[in-house]
């Protein structure tokens, strides 16, 4: 540890460790302490009753050989699939057309927002109403065009769909506001001197807008990629366990949740966390490793 010369010095350290100390404290309990707990649990046959026992790899054993676990796994990668790309290029979209200087345009950022302060139960709610198959809006309004709408939260072949329309819905307005400070932050002068060079706006937009915005886009990406990996909320408001929807909309989460809490599988769910942890650790490096082919710091 530093060693402070003066008497003050040695206050104001003690009063710095003070403040922190809280904080450190509730990381290594809640986050240190129980990720190492957790991988201890992985190899146990660990119930909600009784004592665990050890029983080495045989959760992973199993897990690897769990068509329901594959299955969800591909769910996940086409959340991320589907819903990553659309964030980023409409919130992108979006941010642009509100980066002006008119009246009210506050009023429309701040409509953009709404649904990131809305509760998620509330918004689950909401959208299973809407994408009911037999009284909810949509499938009235395709009703009107002649158009049958499907069961969009029991049908598995486009549950996964109907969850993605409303991730993204929910999502967008961070994105937005992301990029909306990255764009306010980019100098005036650099488009004043396309303007003289005679560069139009598309010329503009990939010459200097996207560069100079790409550690945002980075950031937005790996952070997105992050979040969809745990999906979870949306699919458990909006979809019933026992509905045949289920199948096709299950992400990694949504099953550990089932073993670990409804069958009390523990140890099992444990090692589903552990495999969950370490592919987003490897994809996350794999990013940070590809960012230096195409994110500007300039």
């Amino acid at each position: 540890m530093k060693k402070y010369k003066t008497k003050r010095a040695r206050k104001e350290a003690l009063a710095a460790y003070t403040f922190i100390l809280p904080f450190i404290t509730g990381i290594l309990i809640f986050n240190v302490y129980a990720f190492l707990k957790n991988i201890f649990i992985s190899f146990t046959n660990k119930k909600s009753f009784g004592a665990a026992k050890f029983i080495g790899m045989d959760n992973y054993v199993r897990l690897f050989g769990d068509e329901k676990f594959y299955q969800a796994l591909i769910n996940t990668l086409c959340y991320i699939v589907i819903c990553v790309p659309a964030i980023i290029i409409l919130s992108l979209l979006i941010a642009l057309a509100l980066n002006v200087k008119l009246k009210g345009i506050g009023i429309f950022r701040t409509l953009i927002y709404l649904p990131i302060i809305t509760l998620p139960t509330a918004v689950g709610m909401v959208w299973k109403w809407l994408f009911n198959n037999q009284f909810g809006l949509i499938n009235a309004v395709m009703g009107k065009f002649g158009i049958q709408g499907p069961a969009w939260l029991s049908d598995p072949n486009v549950s996964l769909i109907a969850v993605c329309i409303v991730l993204i819905w929910c999502s967008i307005g961070t994105a937005v506001i992301i990029f909306l400070a990255g764009l306010q932050g980019i100098e005036k002068t650099y488009y004043e001197a396309a303007d003289i060079d005679g560069a139009n706006s598309v010329q503009k937009f990939l010459s200097i807008t996207f560069p100079l915005l790409s550690p945002t886009t980075f950031m937005l990406i790996v952070t997105e990629i992050i979040g969809f990996f745990q999906v979870f909320d949306m699919i458990f408001l909006m979809i019933p366990p026992t509905s045949s929807g289920m199948a096709g909309a299950r992400s990694i989460v949504m099953l550990f949740y089932e073993e670990a809490f409804t069958k009390f599988n523990k140890g099992y769910g444990a090692a589903m966390a552990n495999i969950l942890f370490l592919i987003i650790l490897v994809i996350t490096i794999i990013q940070m490793k590809l960012q230096k082919k195409w994110v500007y710091y300039g």
